[in-house]
């Protein structure tokens, strides 16, 4: 019996080909680590205010955590997002992708996907970095499992927060995967992005998957680079048009402004210096928001501690005590905010905060 391969709606598709802002969704908590469902729905609220195009939920920045049993919280966020998403487009009349993570051995990642489908989400985030002795072979058969139940966005995750490296073939064979809609590049490497890059190109899908940055030390010349891939089939252009990230999970309305700046950009023959600069700016910002200094132990707390200053959040608390900011980057912030106030979005909280929280 031939394989079947459920595809997003066709608005889906061409939304997320078009670039889009897709924040990597935190998990509010109470000082004792429960949810705090009204910070939830507003951060959710928030994001869509700001004009993101999507929300990724039950991923890295939701933490992995959320599945263990002793918290049993990856339904319910997954649904109160869902749910909070579905009303905001109800009163603003715009559709929002919802992707969710899926993780874990194949049962456990097809489980995931099943529940993601059933609760609205359009496809889901495949991370394979629990997977560290599979085979080529064994990821591949994995990705299609969970293909079968849902449309997958592929998720090339760095090392340094539990990805696995992830060679040039087997990219190339889960773009051959009918319902791969997008790749989220986040290695934090050029040589591995390069990987992903050229393998779309070599598997002829250049048109149809979406190539997304998830490099939050290289945003901005990721979102202007065109790439050219020699191929069997001749030369092949291609861009990333849009991010899937853990730093667009805060300071979003920036970021919205951000892409469109970089898209105007693409339309014209040259890069302005100035955009150039600002890129640079933007991974000084990501250094100490994702705390670089410390191999990143401090990334999650790092955006929870942005949220917490613009009233968002009212802590910074995370279900295992033990991830926390680094010394020293809280003064960090404090640096890089001052530095870049117009890579902020301050003001736009501050306007609209009551709302969201109401």
């Amino acid at each position: 019996m031939a394989e079947s391969f459920p595809m997003p709606p066709a608005w889906v598709i061409q939304s997320l080909r078009d670039g889009r802002v897709i924040p990597a969704h935190p998990l509010a908590l109470t000082a004792t680590r429960r949810l705090d469902e009204c910070r939830q729905r507003a951060l959710t609220r928030y994001y869509h205010s700001a004009g993101a195009g999507g929300v990724a939920v039950g991923v890295h920045t939701t933490q992995f955590a959320i599945r263990e049993p002793q918290h049993g919280l990856f339904q319910p966020v997954l649904q109160l997002a869902a749910e909070t998403v579905r009303a905001c487009d109800a009163a603003s009349g715009r559709r929002t992708v919802l992707i969710a993570g899926v993780c874990g051995s194949t049962p456990q990642a097809v489980r995931e996907a099943q529940l993601a489908r059933d609760l609205g989400y359009q496809a889901g985030l495949l991370s394979l970095g629990g997977l560290g002795s599979a085979t080529d072979e064994e990821l591949f058969a994995h990705s299609r499992a969970v293909a079968a139940e849902i449309p997958l966005v592929g998720f090339y995750l760095q090392s340094a927060v539990g990805g696995r490296i992830l060679s040039r073939g087997f990219w190339q064979r889960f773009a051959e995967i009918p319902n791969v809609v997008a790749i989220k590049i986040a290695p934090f490497n050029r040589y591995q992005t390069m990987d992903v890059v050229q393998a779309v190109a070599a598997a002829g899908r250049a048109g149809e998957i979406a190539l997304y940055t998830g490099n939050d030390d290289n945003i901005v010349v990721d979102l202007l680079t065109e790439y050219a891939v020699l191929t069997a089939a001749g030369e092949v252009r291609l861009r990333i048009p849009g991010g899937l990230l853990g730093h667009w999970a805060c300071w979003t309305r920036s970021a919205v402004e951000l892409l469109e700046a970089c898209r105007s950009t693409r339309q014209t023959a040259t890069v302005p210096a100035s955009l150039l600069t600002i890129a640079a700016q933007v991974t000084d910002m990501n250094a100490a928001v994702f705390d670089a200094a410390n191999g990143f132990a401090g990334c999650i707390a790092g955006v929870h501690e942005v949220l917490r200053r613009q009233g968002l959040l009212t802590g910074i608390w995370c279900l295992d005590d033990r991830e926390t900011l680094s010394p020293g980057q809280a003064a960090e912030l404090d640096r890089v905010t001052q530095a870049y106030p117009y890579l902020t979005d301050d003001a736009f909280v501050r306007e609209h905060l009551d709302g969201w929280l109401s």
